[in-house]
């Protein structure tokens, strides 16, 4: 079993605060992305709303959190010492398993067979859009 990623917030409290650290970087990255695009003034003001900086808030938070990484047999002995509620999507015959514990007694996790990448992404974007997004 390994981890990957960096942010693991205890609380919802720490989970805005890890939120709103990452708004800065987030407008940066816009800001960037539309300078390569060759925006000018004028186009930056009109297709670079709140709406595509919150956007990319959520992708960068949600890139950062923490996964552990394992087989069935590890996953199956965290869920045992678990005291919350696991959200499990996937197929229950498959070898590997990604999943991350929020801060409110819940955790996600899906199962993979070989693209670990894949999943890592894939159940980040669901501990977001299930775990912190009423939070943040």
């Amino acid at each position: 079993m390994h981890t990957v990623g960096t942010f693991a917030p205890e609380s919802a409290a720490e989970a805005s605060e890890r939120y709103a650290e990452v708004g800065p970087a987030a407008q940066t990255v816009v800001r960037e992305v539309a300078k390569s695009m060759e925006f000018d003034r004028e186009e930056y003001d009109e297709r670079v709303s709140s709406d595509v900086v919150e956007t990319a808030r959520d992708a960068l938070f949600a890139s950062l959190l923490e996964v552990r990484v394992g087989d069935r047999e590890a996953f199956d002995d965290w869920r045992e010492a678990y005291d919350g509620e696991v959200t499990v999507v996937g197929h229950d015959d498959v070898d590997r398993v990604v999943w991350h514990a929020g801060p409110e007694g819940e955790a996600v996790a899906a199962t993979f067979q070989n693209e670990e990448d894949a999943a890592v992404a894939t159940l980040r974007r669901q501990a977001f859009g299930r775990l912190y997004r009423e939070l943040v």
